[in-house]
């Protein structure tokens, strides 16, 4: 028996993440099963794979908004497969176990929701299958045939152990113990090596070669495991089981040593929470249900507090939570699969579910790798094992060992554990603290004498403090009365400099404004000459201008006279041509009615005897008709089969007929809008010439309608004949071909009648159109698409008639055809003969009377055509009459209205004569009389040149004055070794007295040049430093001439050395 640790990182981590892992949550909904479908109960769980939600609803059947939805890593349905489960979840931790992380997946949920079937999986019933295929297959065989699988394809050393655990009723058992007996009872400590792990005393590893193996193993284990049925569950696991899977795989570094990896696989089926009264449990079952419960609540409340991070998690208060400490906020990846039902009975339970797992999505885990063992340290860690376990199987032979309780044992291994781990710690604290206390001794005496050196340079240091502070302040008395005295001289050369540029800048100002004047005045002096050479050009300029003025009037006067001439003139021929335009226009109308009129009493007497024609020939076709009926009665009856399609045909003519007649009615419409836009078209004409062409053209749309009735007329009358020819075809045969021929004459004639009625009115229209040819030239384009558009039509109702001449043609060969078909029938028809030949008498007499209708008809139409004729003469000859006299009248008031014109044109001419002569008088007195001359009187001061001085001296800049003192210290450093030492000694009287030298020559320069009310003063308080003093020497420098300041060679090497020189600082001092 050996002693397997349950423990996060073996050995501790080689490698940590950076950050922690949330665990991974995984929903699965299982179908619904049959004892729920037969407590009628209704689906409450949805699962949305996609967004990888679960939607609980919460209000009943009928309420379907109360819902509670869920977030988590994965979810699968009812319909999900056990390979989709492997594949998503399981099939990624199992690269990390090779890895070498600790990885662990549990089920945890209701019992009876599928946790056994999820991890374990079923067989196929007769073994169809086998474990590799087997649909049904959990996770635990799948994992183990592709650990095999992955090791065996990367081709490195490796050994696979596994263990079988079972937790019931708080207590452990080795599922994989070879004993019969199950009942031997193991015990755990906690792993000295990791706080987190807990060992088991006694559970057997066994190490798999292959995976066949590996399901005898399985077999073994499952056989074993404590179940029982209950109402939710027929095969209820009443136990939690733990499959460890421990995976060793040896690696060489690149310098040869040995590694070995190790990677561990936690399989985890837990057992279903339970409500007592509903599974039926009582008695021993119920102690277990209790047991379970209890440890399913303390997992609950170590979920809980991990989430909320509180300072205590009860990990010891059940064996479940002791082992699953390292996958429950440890160094492992975890993943939990919670299982549901989706039915409504179990709304409770699946609520509680759901918000367990939803709340160890938040539980952080700090996976690490495994450290990797050198081969050696494996050696030794077996060695020390087998040596331990000598000595317990030596103890246990001898029995000479000293008894005590397994309590006190426990106890006294846990306290000498802690007491060892103390002792280790205190021994390397003192260790610590040993070697910090020497350092700190060192550091100590170090310190000590560079403190000693520090103080003695501080005393050095403060003398010269003293010696610098008392020379520091001397200097800045002497710098601040240096400063004063600096500032009042330069306040005095600002203001002086200023007055000096205002004073230039007026006498600059008032230079310029006399220099303007004179130009002012040279310039008024050409002006004056200029303006009086213009002044002469413009007054020649204005007499030769109203001179052309009043020659331009005289020829405008004559020009337009002329063309009032030729007004008049032009109007009376227009007048006289109108007159004459319209008395032919009436002839033309006249002769054009007459000719219309005629013709129709022409058509009219034609058609009235053909008609009579067809009266005789209409007898004559009843008597042979009535014979031939009597000789072919009886082929009639036996034909009659045959008529069908024949008569069919002809009522497929007639339809055609009717389409064209359609087509004759579309034309009609397309006819009216051409006669509407040749209306519009006229009425612009009338427009243009006023009454005369309005008259003209409701002449043209009354001859229009009267076309347009004509052609209704002869439309009626052909639709007439069609008519009549379709009835006779059925029993008119010889006659059909005659009358045929005699209605297309007809139709011909009264369609030629129609194109000669049309010539007239476009030759009336042609003759309007030449006697306004200059005045609407644009419209003979409209008459042209006017006249196009008849011609059209005309084509048109030629071809309708073509096409109407071979359907008739078609027609006839069918008749034939049928009048062949009745002479066979006519043996067979007697009784039919006898009521074909009432209704042939019949048809003749109302062909008859048709024909006397038509007859009055042609002769109303005649009648009322003669009237319409005469009636459109009588009014266009009214019309034209009218226009005529308003012609004439409006020709004579615009005759008056020129004589008017030429009177005021006189008037205007003597009026603009007199305005020009008036108006070039005015110019010549204003150049003569008012214009005025500026005359010279002498007094103005003559252009002379001014001279000042243009440019002000100023002190030069601080910095170029330093520069110059920087350049010149050398030599003055030289200079000053050769003088005696008197000269510092009396250097203080000598600047007192050029002080005031230079302080009277400043006063003297203000004074003279009266610039400035107040004297410049200065306190001394004892001397005044030398770089001021030659500040003072310089500005008299600029301010006078050189030659006053050239003294003897020591005065003027004085004046250069002491202002460098810092010799009067210390005799001050």
């Amino acid at each position: 028996m050996a002693s397997l640790s349950f423990q996060g990182g073996g050995g501790g981590g080689a490698k940590k993440d950076e950050k922690g892992k949330n665990i991974q949550v995984v929903v699965r909904c299982r179908p619904f099963n049959a004892s729920e479908r037969k407590a009628s109960s209704y689906a409450v769980v949805d699962c949305d794979q996609a967004r990888k939600e679960v939607s609980v609803r919460t209000g009943g059947v009928t309420d379907k908004t109360s819902r509670k939805t869920y977030t988590f890593d994965m979810v699968f349905g009812a319909q999900a497969k056990q390979i989709d489960v492997y594949r998503s979840v399981v099939c990624p931790i199992l690269d990390e176990v090779i890895m070498g992380y600790n990885c662990t997946v549990f089920a945890y949920g209701q019992t009876g929701t599928g946790k056994t079937f999820t991890m374990e999986g079923e067989r196929s019933p007769n073994e169809e299958y086998t474990w590799e295929e087997d649909p049904l297959a959990g996770i635990i065989p799948r994992t183990l045939h592709q650990i095999f699988e992955k090791l065996t394809e990367n081709g490195t050393e490796f050994s696979v152990k596994v263990s079988l655990l079972e937790i019931y009723n708080e207590e452990l058992f080795d599922l994989l113990n070879p004993t019969p007996d199950v009942g031997e009872r193991l015990q755990m400590f906690d792993d000295p090596r990791n706080k987190r792990g807990v060992i088991i005393k006694g559970l057997e590893e066994i190490t798999v070669h292959n995976k066949n193996e590996v399901y005898q193993i399985l077999e073994r284990g499952a056989a074993k495991r404590t179940t029982a049925a209950t109402y939710m569950n027929a095969y209820s696991s009443r136990s939690h089981s733990v499959f460890s899977i421990t995976i060793h795989m040896k690696e060489t570094t690149i310098d040869g040593e040995e590694l070995v990896k190790i990677g561990k696989l936690n399989l985890v089926d837990l057992a279903g929470s339970e409500n007592i009264g509903r599974s039926g449990a009582v008695d021993k079952r119920a102690r277990e249900a209790g047991n379970i419960n209890q440890s399913l609540l303390t997992l609950g409340r170590v979920i809980t507090a991990l989430v909320e991070r509180a300072p205590h998690i009860p990990y010891r208060e059940s064996k479940l939570t002791r082992i699953l400490q390292d996958s429950l906020g440890g160094r492992t990846k975890t993943s939990i699969i919670a299982t549901v039902s989706p039915a409504s009975i179990n709304l409770e339970e699946t609520l509680s579910t759901l918000e367990y797992a939803h709340r160890a999505k938040n539980i952080m885990n700090k996976p690490e790798v495994n450290q990797k063992l050198t081969k050696r340290a494996l050696i030794k860690e077996y060695t020390e094992e087998i040596e331990r376990l000598k000595r317990d199987l030596a103890a246990a032979r001898e029995k000479n060992g000293v008894y005590i309780s397994l309590e006190n044992y426990e106890a006294l291994n846990g306290k000498l554990t802690v007491q060892e781990e103390q002792i280790a710690e205190y021994i390397d604290k003192i260790s610590a603290m040993e070697e910090e206390v020497k350092r700190i001794t060192e550091l100590f005496t170090v310190n000590k004498n560079e403190l000693e050196q520090c103080k003695t340079d501080l005393q050095m240091k403060e003398k010269e403090l003293e010696e610098t502070q008392k020379d520091l302040q001397d200097t800045k008395a002497h710098l601040a009365e240096e400063e004063y005295v600096v500032s009042i001289l330069e306040n005095t050369e600002e203001k002086l400099h200023g007055t000096a540029s205002k004073l230039l800048s007026t006498v600059e100002e008032t230079t310029k404004d006399v220099s303007g004047l004179h130009a002012k005045l040279d310039r008024k002096k050409a002006v004056d000459q200029h303006n009086t050479v213009v002044q002469n050009t413009f007054a020649r300029q204005m007499n030769v201008l109203f001179n052309k003025i009043q020659d331009s009037v005289s020829e405008n006067s004559l020009k337009q006279q002329h063309i009032l001439t030729s007004y008049t003139n032009v109007l009376g021929d227009l007048l006289s041509t109108s007159s004459s335009a319209a008395n032919v226009l009436v002839s033309i109308v006249s002769a054009s009615f007459a000719s219309v009129e005629e013709r129709v009493s022409t058509e009219v007497s034609c058609v009235s005897e053909k008609i009579l024609q067809h009266e005789t020939l209409s007898l004559e076709s009843k008597a042979e008709l009535l014979r031939l009926i009597e000789e072919h009665t009886s082929g009639l009856r036996s034909a009659l089969n045959s008529l069908t399609p024949m008569v069919e045909f002809v009522l497929g003519l007639n339809c055609q007929f009717q389409n064209n007649m359609k087509k004759y009615s579309a034309m009609a419409v397309e006819m009216e809008g051409h006669k509407k836009e040749m209306n519009t078209f006229f009425g612009d004409l009338c427009l243009a010439l006023k009454k005369l062409q309005e008259e003209t053209a409701s002449v043209f749309s009354q001859l229009q309608n009267d076309c347009e009735n004509l052609k209704e007329e002869v439309e009626m009358t052909r639709i007439a004949h069609t008519k009549s020819t379709a009835e006779l075809i059925s029993s008119l045969q010889s006659q059909l071909d005659l009358f045929a021929q005699e209605t297309q004459k007809n139709l011909t004639g009264v369609l030629a009648k129609n194109g000669s009625l049309k010539t007239t009115i476009t030759a009336v229209q042609e003759n309007v159109h030449l006697k306004t040819t200059d005045l609407v030239s644009s419209t003979t384009s409209n008459h042209n698409k006017f006249t196009a558009s008849l011609n059209n039509f005309s084509q048109e109702l030629r071809d309708i008639n073509c096409e109407n001449r071979k359907m008739l043609e078609e027609s006839t060969d069918h008749c034939q055809q049928l009048l062949s078909n009745l002479t066979n029938m006519s043996q067979d028809t007697d009784k039919w003969c006898e009521f074909t030949t009432a209704q042939v008498v019949s048809f003749t007499d109302q062909q008859l009377l048709s024909f006397g209708n038509e007859k009055q008809h042609l002769q109303c139409l005649q009648k009322k055509t003669k009237e319409s004729c005469d009636g459109a003469v009588a009014e266009i000859a009214d019309h034209i009459g009218r226009q005529k006299a308003a012609g004439e009248k409006a020709a004579n008031g615009l005759l008056d209205q020129i004589k008017v014109d030429w009177e005021i044109l006189l008037e205007q001419k003597l009026a603009l004569d007199e305005e020009a002569h008036h108006g070039l008088t005015q110019v010549n007195g204003f150049l003569q009389e008012d214009l005025k001359v500026d005359i010279p009187t002498g007094t103005t001061p003559q252009r002379r040149d001014y001279f000042y001085p243009v440019t002000l001296v100023r002190t030069e800049p601080r910095e170029l004055l330093l520069e110059q003192l920087r350049q010149k210290q050398p030599k003055l450093d030289a200079m000053l070794n050769g003088f005696p030492k008197e000269v510092g000694e009396n250097a203080d009287q000598d600047l007192l007295e050029e002080e005031e030298v230079v302080q009277e020559s400043n006063e003297s320069l203000v004074s003279d040049k009266s610039l400035l009310d107040t004297n410049i003063c200065c306190n001394t308080n004892g001397g005044i430093p030398f770089f001021q003093h030659k500040r003072s020497h310089k500005k008299d420098k600029e301010n006078k001439s050189t030659a006053a300041w050239e003294k003897t060679k020591t005065e003027d090497m004085m004046e250069q050395f002491l202002p460098k020189s810092k010799l009067p600082l210390r005799s001050l001092n």
